[in-house]
This record gives structure tokens, C-alpha cells and sequence, in this order.
């Protein structure tokens, strides 16, 4: 074990805030998530890679108790009550006209945005590089001190008409943010071992 936290260049501390310390939380203490903290997430996260930097992650902050209120009748019932307590939820979409800001993001290819002029490809595309920048976002906001309980368990087309109605923005994952209060959380389960998820040929 020894051996495998060396072979990497980040220091043990950072990878057991990132990673092995950190946690899904199902609650959350009182202490405020303020907006610099979200802006500093995000301003971290953006750095990471996506197909053509095209960079489709569109996110909406709920923090009000009117737009909870607005958010809550799309949860599952499992995920309704933890999302009206947390301090802040994230709604992560994918931007389906990611291909009009190419020309800013991707410079030095010129035809850019032609190459998704098919709709089906394009949404596709941006489905595919948000999903990649949700994964960021969930380290990032670990990165600030903080937990993220993500979920997948909610209304997608009820989520979409009830803040993204006049965009063509995709909701894809819901992440509640806060300071962890981990008398709620369950027990870690176990992970493979690289002998049962790796492969080399």
C-alpha cells in the first residue's frame, strides 16, 4: 500500500481529502456554503478535459427555500427531504449549444462548430463531456472542505421544464453541498481491487 500512495505526486493528505477521507453524505451541519466557495469549485474544475474543450456543464445553484421548493416535487422520495436541508443543490445539465462557443474554447480549429451541426451527435457529445465535468465538479467540491451527495434519483423532463424550459440545457445529476454531518452516514462499502477492475494487453 505503501508503495502505491508514493507512486503518486499528490500528497497523502490531498488524496485522503479527495478521495479515501471523503465521503457521500446524506446530511449536512448548518455551517453556510458561500458563494465564494461555489465560485472557487468551479474555477478549479473548468481545467479539466473535455472532447474539443467544449466544455458543456451548465450549472444552477439552488439556495433559496422558493426554488427548493420548486426543486423538491421532482426528487425521488428518498432524495426529497435531504435536498430541501442542504445548504446548497447543484443541478449539473449538459448544454446541447456548447458548439456556439467553439470558435472561443477551441480557436484553432475554424470549422468547429460545422463538425456538430448533426443534432443527434451534438447531444450526444455534450452528455458525454459533462458527465466527465460532473466527476470533476464532485472532487472540486471536495477540494474546498466540503461534501457532495450526488443523485440521479430525480425527474429529468420535470427538472428540465421547471428551470431550463427555455434553454437547451439536459439536467443530468444532482448534488447537495455542504459541510458533512456524518451521524447519517453509512458504513463504507468496498471497493474492487485493481486485479478485479484493470486489465493490460
Amino acid at each position: 500500500m505503501t508503495a502505491t500512495l508514493d507512486a503518486l505526486a499528490l500528497p497523502r493528505d490531498a488524496q485522503d481529502l479527495l478521495f479515501r477521507e471523503a465521503r457521500t453524505v446524506n446530511a449536512f451541519t448548518d455551517e453556510p456554503v458561500t458563494d465564494e466557495q461555489l465560485r472557487a469549485v468551479y474555477d478549479l474544475v473548468k481545467w479539466g478535459p473535455t472532447a474539443m474543450n467544449s466544455q458543456p456543464l451548465r450549472i444552477l445553484f439552488v439556495r433559496s427555500q422558493d426554488a427548493k421548493a420548486r426543486l423538491a416535487p421532482h426528487m425521488s422520495e428518498g432524495n426529497r427531504a435531504k435536498t430541501l436541508a442542504a445548504p446548497v443543490t447543484a443541478v449539473l445539465a449538459a448544454d446541447t449549444d456548447f458548439h456556439e462557443h467553439l470558435a472561443k474554447t477551441f480557436p484553432h480549429f475554424a470549422n468547429a462548430k460545422a463538425a456538430f451541426a448533426d443534432d443527434q451527435r451534438r447531444t450526444e457529445a455534450a452528455k458525454t463531456s459533462a458527465l466527465l465535468q460532473v466527476g470533476y465538479f464532485i472532487v472540486g467540491v471536495r477540494a474546498a472542505g466540503l461534501a457532495a451527495g450526488p443523485m440521479s434519483g430525480f425527474d429529468q423532463e420535470g427538472v428540465r421544464r421547471e428551470f431550463f424550459a427555455d434553454t437547451n440545457q439536459l439536467p443530468l445529476v444532482i448534488v447537495n453541498i455542504g459541510h458533512p454531518d456524518h451521524s447519517g452516514t453509512h458504513p463504507r462499502n468496498p471497493r474492487l481491487d485493481h486485479t478485479d477492475a484493470i486489465r493490460t494487453i
